[in-house]
């Protein structure tokens, strides 16, 4: 016996649901930077222009961070410049 779809009235209402946007920030960024400096945790940072750096996040405040590395300068990023930052496993960055 077949038996035919009935949608629920919400879904043919014509109302399109109300929903709250997104949080610009959820303030879990200074508490990832602060375990990843307070472990030492060996990160890479991707920038924007495609270059990246592998050390790990010494130092960060609401605009910069500094990223200490081993046997080279440390840098002082604009986060503005960052694409992104994640552990580094010591697999290759793409």
């Amino acid at each position: 016996m077949l038996m035919p779809f009935r949608a629920s009235a919400p879904a043919f209402s014509g109302k399109k649901p109300t929903k709250t946007p997104p949080p610009d920030e959820t303030g879990m960024e200074p508490a990832y930077l602060k375990g990843l400096g307070e472990k030492q945790t060996p990160v890479i940072v991707k920038l924007c222009s495609g270059e990246t750096f592998r050390g790990w996040v010494e130092y960060y405040d609401v605009a910069m961070i500094r990223l200490t590395r081993e046997g080279s300068p440390n840098l002082f990023i604009f986060k503005h410049e960052i694409m992104y930052i994640a552990e580094d496993t010591g697999r290759r960055p793409r």
